[in-house]
């Protein structure tokens, strides 16, 4: 792991296309703005190991699983 300091309104580039400022330090916690291509999917790391695990979980669906939803009543 890479660990830098930086100061409020200094940033970090990664690559040629990501940057990542200093917005804000109050106490504990740092704000982070993040500039990316919207290609580039940009998640807390709790919110992508819940986007992997859903994406495993739908992964696993067989395809009886889904039959019941064709005859849901409107």
């Amino acid at each position: 792991m890479l660990v830098l300091s930086r100061h409020r309104d200094e940033s970090i580039m990664i690559g040629d296309d990501v940057v990542i400022t200093i917005v804000d330090i109050r106490g504990d916690k740092v704000r982070l703005g993040i500039e990316a291509p919207q290609d580039i999917p940009v998640h807390r790391q709790e919110v992508y190991e819940a986007i992997k695990r859903e994406n495993q979980k739908a992964g696993q669906i067989q395809p009886g699983d889904t039959r019941s939803l064709g005859n849901r009543r409107r």
